[in-house]
C-alpha cells in the first residue's frame, strides 16, 4: 500500500549470566523510560521477570533499601520513590480476565508511570498499541536470554 506505514518493531538480543547483569539490563532500559510507558515481561517460572523488575526499580531512583519482590498474591504493587511511579503487576494466579477488572488496572496502564506487567501474554488483549515485549528464556542455571521488542514505541539502551 502506497503511504501505509507499518509499525516499527525493533528486536535487541540479550545473554545475561547472572542474577547482577540482568538487573543491570533493566537499569539501564529504564533510564529512558517516561511516564505511560508499558513492559509486558514474558517467560517461564524463574526465568528472571521480577530480577529484571528489580533493575527497572533501580533504574527509575527506587532506593536499594526497598525491596522489589513479586506481587504475585495481590497483583500489583506500587513504587513511588523515584523519579515516577513504577506500577508493577504480577498476573501468574489469574485464572479469569474478570479477576483483573476488579484491579482499577487501566490507571496503571494509562497512568503517570511506568508499568511493568509479568506474565503478560495472559492479558495481550489490554495492552496499548505502543509497549515493550521482554521474553525471558532459561538457557543455564543461571543464564538467561532475554528479547526486548519494541511494538510501536521507540527504546534504547
Amino acid at each position: 500500500m502506497v503511504g501505509h506505514k507499518r509499525p516499527a518493531i525493533k528486536i535487541m538480543r540479550f545473554i545475561t549470566n547472572n542474577a547482577e547483569q540482568t538487573i543491570e539490563l533493566g537499569r539501564k532500559l529504564a533510564r529512558n523510560l517516561k511516564p505511560g510507558d508499558v513492559l509486558a515481561l514474558e517467560g517461564d517460572l524463574g526465568s528472571g521477570k521480577t530480577t529484571f523488575t528489580k533493575g527497572i526499580a533501580l533504574g527509575l531512583g527506587v532506593k536499594k533499601n526497598i525491596y522489589v519482590t513479586s506481587p504475585s498474591f495481590v497483583l500489583i504493587r506500587e513504587y513511588k520513590e523515584g523519579k515516577m511511579p513504577l506500577y508493577h503487576l504480577d498476573l501468574y494466579r489469574l485464572d479469569k480476565d474478570s479477576e483483573l477488572a476488579t484491579t482499577g488496572y487501566e490507571e496503571y496502564i494509562w497512568g503517570d508511570g511506568v508499568t511493568v506487567i509479568e506474565w503478560a501474554e495472559k492479558v495481550e488483549g489490554i495492552l496499548p498499541k505502543e509497549y515493550v515485549l521482554v521474553k525471558f528464556s532459561i538457557k543455564g542455571q543461571d543464564k538467561r536470554e532475554i528479547k526486548i521488542t519494541s511494538k510501536n514505541k521507540k527504546i534504547k539502551l
